[in-house]
């Protein structure tokens, strides 16, 4: 299985939990709204300053279906944790200087590989 297969089927899965998982999901309070609600500080209790936000509640604005909204918020999470985390990934990688690119080191040439082949080769490994 290549890499990419691998990043395709792993992203197709984290959707189809993300999206139908979220149709099971209990619709019960979490476990601090319910000691919140036993002990009777549940009233006392602010909104978050998200509150008003498109997916708050982890439902989707604007959708009346509770359970469909459940899983578009989960589905549009997950795609934007991804670009977020590929932008941040994108953004701190290390890039070899534009003055070496294309250059053979000594021991790459020894060995036979490009500086390119035998980063790859090294990455392959890990």
């Amino acid at each position: 299985m290549s890499r990419r297969t691998f990043w395709v089927a792993a992203l197709a899965v984290t959707l189809l939990i993300a999206g139908v998982g979220s149709y099971y999901a209990s619709s019960h309070p979490d476990g601090l709204e319910y000691v919140a609600e036993q002990t009777g500080f549940l009233d006392s209790a602010e909104d978050s300053p998200t509150a008003d936000s498109p997916l708050a509640d982890y439902q989707t604005e604007g959708v009346a279906d509770s359970r469909l909204g459940g899983g578009l918020a989960g589905v549009i999470g997950v795609l934007v944790v991804l670009v977020v985390m590929g932008g941040l990934a994108l953004a701190v990688r290390r890039r070899a200087p534009a003055a070496d690119e294309g250059l053979d080191t000594p021991s790459a040439s020894a060995s036979g590989y490009s500086t390119t082949e035998a980063a790859r080769s090294t990455s392959d490994r890990s």
